[in-house]
């Protein structure tokens, strides 16, 4: 898949955990745990703006294009 979830990146940056994270934006941790593998289709932006306010970052520091080379 071309985009990339690095959301344990910024958690780790932020010393903070999916537990707590999860608590603060209203979602289960497990939600969060999808979140964190890429295992998501779809997140809705006012999830992704919560989780931006609480770990004060840019979507672009949790989303990243890496487009697939086998599909060019």
């Amino acid at each position: 898949m071309p985009i990339i979830i690095e959301l344990d990146v910024m958690l780790a940056r932020r010393k903070m955990r999916s537990k707590e994270l999860a608590e603060k934006i209203g979602i289960t941790e497990q939600n969060v745990s999808l979140l964190k593998s890429g295992k998501v289709k779809g997140v809705r932006f006012e999830t992704l703006e919560k989780i931006c306010e609480i770990l004060d970052c840019q979507p672009g520091d949790i989303l990243i294009y890496r487009p697939d080379e086998v599909t060019r």
